[in-house]
């Protein structure tokens, strides 16, 4: 089975200056579920080849076993660097898609034509799509066949009002995760702050955090049979 993986190009945190880009933890641990699971695996960005990484997320204190195993693992590192153009890509050629987060896909993955075309032609034809953390935030424009929000009436989750609060983002963000999917009629669920949370409504997968990587590559692997 083939796995789409769609992560950003934006790599500015707004006017503050700062770098921002996706986080390494929401690529790396699905990247890895799926690898181990057998799954082949595509990298995709708006802009193609290496996408940015959001250096907090490379900071000791963000570590953990996926990283790491990231950071030795070189044929990973090339596959990261050399992401195919995303507008190259259609729906027919893979199983199923994952978003990784990280602040930057609310700049571009959100509004970006190829991305919710693409997102809408796994939903129509009933194929997976799971996004973790900032990344339901790209669901925002995504519709139906029938012309309604992709998230209206479904369960979701995703990063939460109170976690960026915590960041001290609040004001910086385009827009806030939690606010959009409410706004576009997604049933909008939580766990604690930074805690393990993830959401299954069909074949819609969605995970509250960064902590929430796995289970929600884990549970597009269910709906895959695997």
């Amino acid at each position: 089975m083939k796995i789409l993986m769609v992560l950003t190009s934006h790599n500015q945190l707004g006017d503050t200056g700062k770098p921002t880009g996706f986080w390494l933890e929401e690529f790396a641990a699905p990247y890895y579920v799926f690898h181990d699971a057998g799954l082949e695996v595509t990298l995709a960005s708006p802009k193609g080849g290496q996408p940015p990484l959001d250096p907090k997320s490379d900071e000791p204190d963000a570590q953990t076993d996926s990283t790491r195993r990231f950071r030795s693992d070189v044929a990973a590192q090339n596959l990261l660097a050399n992401t195919r153009r995303l507008d190259s890509l259609n729906a027919e050629s893979f199983d199923a898609v994952f978003y990784p987060g990280g602040h930057g896909p609310l700049w571009d993955l959100a509004q970006d034509p190829h991305s919710i075309k693409l997102i809408e032609q796994f939903w129509a034809t009933g194929k997976p799509v799971a996004a973790v953390c900032h990344a339901p935030g790209v669901l925002r424009q995504v519709k139906t066949p029938e012309g309604t929000a992709l998230v209206k009436g479904k369960r979701v989750t995703g990063f939460t009002n109170s976690e960026e609060e915590g960041v001290g983002l609040t004001a910086i963000v385009p827009f806030l995760v939690e606010d959009e999917l409410k706004k576009a009629g997604g049933l909008f669920e939580r766990t604690d702050d930074w805690g393990e949370y993830a959401v299954v409504d069909g074949h819609l997968v969605t995970g509250q955090n960064p902590a929430s990587s796995t289970v929600a590559a884990e549970e597009l692997l269910k709906l895959l049979d695997l």
